[in-house]
């Protein structure tokens, strides 16, 4: 058996291999030929593959560990923020397309039963196709990113409600009441778990994990989590990728999310690549030739009605023309949950033969379609904005000023909504520094556009945000984000875009220094350390130690607490006279008795008779560097000599006049 497995796997890789190889040559996207792999090797072309329950329990397991690793990229408080468009976003598109497709129903002469289901299994768009499409173009954080998101998770929890309503469906005695009163209890539970694993449980253990150094036993430990809620959910009588997504919510707070999701990126693509092989493997070419007419009608009729629903979710949800366009189109196909719902359809009656073979191909058209309709949203949404359409249908009910900024070079772009940035983007624009402000939140982002800032909105975690502030030709690009998840996947970002650029980057607290440094980044900026420095300066200020005493004693402290990581530290480097105890700069003010006052420089010949040496004059509000030696002293110009002790002595008393 195990055999009959490993040579289906060697089928699948090679004939997946040749297909994406010939495919990524006419850059058509991968999710389709895995797809087509699936068609080719599946039980309706070749008959390939046999041992075809192993291939689906290995899509299984592509679909948790894909819905894991968007968990962790999409944290509890981001999750709670978007709760609006999770219910009521979702909702409104469910059951909108629930109920057009219940009338479209009654033009196929098909009763009640059959038009209700139909409806819903046409409501459910693809988590696991749209999410990685999202994830690999850098767009699920996005504004319309989240949105889609939202809505997918609304769906996936209606899984569990829709799997009662088929039984509902197909066996009248079922008690409903029980059964509600059931799921509910089953969601308290499991709401129960995921809180009190993110706030306590999870972080505590990954700490003592990664404490003992052993990566092997972190990333087992990862996966030991994922596995387990995922096994919990279902026995709850939930989706296994349901439970994955909620374990990676449960990690996302952790610090050592961002090195679990590293490592994770591997095994999710390739497991993921048998899920899309398995739906392949449903589609009857057969049945598709002999009813091609009907399937293309009805393909098509999916697509358009399934896109102007979710459009109108994302206008209502307030996105402009341009979010509602990609929005619609990411929604527009039949999901995998389709497979599921329909296979217990078709098992209990509700469903015949020929509407089943009709929805599979719908669905695996409508799935390999979306990475194209995906790409040509935002060409589609330009070429409809051509049209004369009213300002608040382009704008979004809800209109934010969309800045265009200029072609900017060697300039500085600032990300963070916090006050640290929004002061150092006062700053920029206070001294005419050219600067761009990426920031993410609409408010914040509004109220700055209004007064005359160049401020782009949006995640800059989503590279198209990144390029509209011109990051690729920036000098220095500064990231002030509290979280440091988040601020890594911008560095990395960043960094792709922009090699040269100098990345300096606010850090909260020390041990996430050499994670920083490790990723690029030219200079951190530890707060808590340097408000702790600061304080310290301001104590040894009262104390009334020397300039060169505090610089030598704050290089001991930053030392010793950043370690090698100091030398990277620009700023706070000791200067050439730190390291020369004995040597300091000095003034002396001339006055109108001074010898030298009429006198030149040469004349006086201060290096020959002290030692010193005369590296500056202030002559009013002028400063004189390195002044010929022919400049004559006058009254009340203020020397800056450069000597010891002992020479600053003799030369303040040659200044006076004294012998």
């Amino acid at each position: 058996m195990e055999l009959t497995v490993l040579k289906d796997i060697v089928i699948i890789f090679a004939l997946s291999t040749i297909v994406n190889l010939i495919f990524t040559k006419i850059k058509i996207p991968t999710v389709v030929g895995y797809l087509i792999t699936g068609i080719i090797a599946g039980p309706h072309v070749l008959s390939l593959i046999k041992g075809l329950h192993e291939i689906e329990l290995m899509a299984e397991i592509g679909v948790i560990l894909l819905l894991f690793t968007i968990g962790m990229e999409f944290s509890l408080k981001h999750l709670l923020k978007i709760r609006r468009i999770v219910f009521f976003g979702g909702f409104i598109q469910v059951f909108i397309t629930a109920f057009v497709f219940y009338v479209v129903a009654f033009f196929f002469d098909l009763n009640w039963k059959e038009g209700v289901f139909i409806g819903f299994l046409a409501a459910l768009s693809s988590s696991a196709l749209v999410l990685k499409l999202l994830q690999e173009r850098s767009e699920l954080t996005s504004n319309y990113g989240r949105t889609v998101l939202g809505i997918l998770i609304f769906q996936d929890l209606l899984l569990v409600p829709l799997l009662l309503f088929t039984n509902i469906l197909g066996d009248s005695s079922v008690a409903i009441g029980n059964e509600i009163v059931l799921i509910v209890l089953k969601t308290i539970v499991i709401i129960g778990v995921v809180y009190m694993g993110n706030k306590w449980v999870i972080p505590k253990l990954l700490q003592v994990i990664a404490m003992t150094k052993n990566q092997e036993l972190f990333m087992m430990s990862i996966f030991l989590i994922c596995l387990a809620i995922a096994l919990l959910t279902s026995k709850l009588g939930m989706s296994l990728a349901f439970g994955a997504f909620l374990a990676g919510l449960m990690i996302s707070e952790s610090e050592y999310s961002h090195n679990a999701f590293g490592s994770l990126i591997t095994f999710k693509d390739t497991f993921t690549s048998f899920f899309f092989v398995s739906i392949g493997m449903l589609l009857d070419v057969s049945f598709l030739i002999n009813n091609y007419q009907l399937v293309l009608a009805s393909v098509l009729m999916v697509l358009v009605l399934k896109t102007i629903i979710a459009s109108g979710t994302g206008f209502v949800l307030g996105h402009t023309f341009r979010g509602t366009v990609v929005v619609g189109l990411a929604l527009s196909q039949v999901g995998e949950f389709f497979f599921i719902l329909a296979k217990i359809g078709f098992s209990n009656g509700i469903l015949s033969n020929s509407y089943y073979q009709l929805f599979l191909s719908v669905a695996v058209i409508t799935m390999a379609l979306t990475p194209f309709l995906m790409n040509l949203s935002i060409p589609i949404a330009n070429t409809l904005l051509k049209l004369p359409l009213p300002n608040f249908l382009v704008n979004g009910l809800f209109p934010l000023k969309e800045v265009v900024i200029a072609n900017l070079k060697n300039h500085i772009v600032i990300i963070g909504k916090d006050t640290c940035a929004l002061k150092l983007s006062f700053m920029a624009k206070y001294n005419s520094m050219p600067h761009a402000s990426i920031i993410f939140d609409p408010i914040i982002a509004k109220e700055r556009i209004e007064q005359g800032e160049t401020v782009v909105y949006g995640d800059a975690v989503n590279e198209p945000i990144l390029m509209k502030a011109h990051v690729d030709s920036a000098e220095i690009i500064v990231i002030s984000v509290g979280s440091i998840i988040p601020a890594m996947a911008i560095i990395e970002k960043v960094r792709r875009i922009n090699k040269t650029g100098y990345i300096l980057v606010r850090a909260k607290n020390i041990e996430n220094v050499e994670q920083l440094y490790n990723l690029g980044v030219n200079q951190v900026f530890p707060e808590k350390l340097e408000i702790a420095i600061d304080l310290f300066k301001r104590i040894l200020v009262k104390r009334q130690f020397s300039q060169r005493e505090m610089n030598t004693v704050l290089k001991s402290i930053r030392s010793l607490t950043l370690g090698v990581f100091m030398k990277k530290d620009t700023l706070n480097q000791l200067s050439i006279l730190d390291e020369f105890s004995d040597v300091t700069v000095s003034t002396i003010i001339l006055d109108d008795d001074s010898f030298a006052v009429g006198k030149s420089i040469i004349e006086v010949d201060l290096r020959k008779i002290t030692g010193v040496t005369l590296i500056a004059l202030k002559r009013g509000e002028e400063i004189i560097e390195h002044p010929l030696p022919e400049t004559k002293f006058q009254s009340n110009d203020i020397a800056y000599i450069l000597g010891n002790q002992e020479q600053i002595k003799l030369a303040t008393r040659l200044f006076k006049g004294e012998s």
